[in-house]
């Protein structure tokens, strides 16, 4: 076949594509078929060709610089609207980066990492805006709130298997849960610490292993973090005042890398199949 007729099947598979006339990965197929080094694949930009640039109705056009002036206007005057306005838009905003996240993530996913990424950003400082300006200075209101945008993303990192959103929900968890222990514990011991974080990452690795089959992803993610994890005693001595010397802290992060070193070694052939 000849390269002109295999550039006008191209397009033609590029134009069902965004015609939804076939499924993303018939389309996906048919192109590996007829696409090879001295075919070009149509041209695009974060999954949008530019056929579908030139090719697109002024409706849409319109309906882009009809948000965009909404979204700039009602930033301009956030701080002017009331509490229950703002909290209105704060949501109608997050929920909808959300909703059109999910509706590209198959076909665009880097439009869908932007989109969630934005959401997630927008969630945590909206929020933390609207309850300074509500005059909300409580410690546990915040740590709350942080817990539960965590939760959001942990959800939303799981249901769309995007990596990134997942290790920030766990670890907007494990920040909530040091800051209880910060709390609670006052000028703890190395077996306080120990204690209270090495049951923490045992559970999370038990996680990976009981997630490894169904979600290699979300294994490989629980795995990292309660590798983490197991160092979180000694990280938190930079941050609170603990009743043990420098030595033995040493002592102990070094007892603790040459634990995991030999266990990553010894059960090497177990853990790769959680994550690859």
């Amino acid at each position: 076949m000849d390269a002109e007729r295999r550039k006008v099947i191209v397009r033609e598979i590029d134009h069902w594509r965004r015609s939804k006339l076939l499924p993303e990965h018939y389309c996906d197929f048919l192109m590996n078929l007829y696409v090879d080094d001295m075919t070009p694949k149509p041209a695009s930009l974060m999954g949008v060709s530019a056929t579908a640039v030139t090719n697109s109705n002024w409706k849409i056009w319109l309906f882009a610089l009809v948000a965009i002036a909404a979204l700039a206007l009602s930033a301009l005057n956030f701080n002017s609207f009331g509490l229950p306005l703002q909290i209105g838009i704060s949501t109608l905003f997050v929920f909808i980066c959300y909703a059109f996240a999910y509706r590209y993530r198959s076909r665009t996913p880097v439009i869908s990492y932007v989109l969630c990424g934005i959401a997630s950003v927008a969630m945590l400082l909206l929020g933390l805006h609207i309850m300074d300006l509500s005059d909300v200075h409580k410690s546990t209101t915040y740590i709350g709130y942080l817990a539960f945008c965590s939760c959001i993303w942990l959800f939303n990192g799981l249901v769309g298997r995007m990596a990134i959103f997942q290790i920030c929900g766990w670890l907007g968890l494990i920040g909530t849960y040091s800051w209880l222990l910060i709390q609670k514990l006052e000028n703890p011991s190395w077996f306080s610490l120990e204690a209270s974080w090495i049951p923490v990452s045992v559970v999370l690795i038990w996680m990976a292993w009981l997630a490894h089959h169904t979600n290699k992803q979300a294994a490989s993610v629980l795995m990292l973090v309660g590798g983490l994890v197991w160092f979180l005693p000694e990280a938190m001595t930079f941050v609170v005042d603990t009743d043990m010397s420098s030595r033995l802290i040493q002592l102990s992060f070094t007892a603790k890398l040459v634990s995991v070193g030999v266990a990553l070694f010894l059960l090497r052939k177990k853990w790769v199949e959680w994550v690859m």
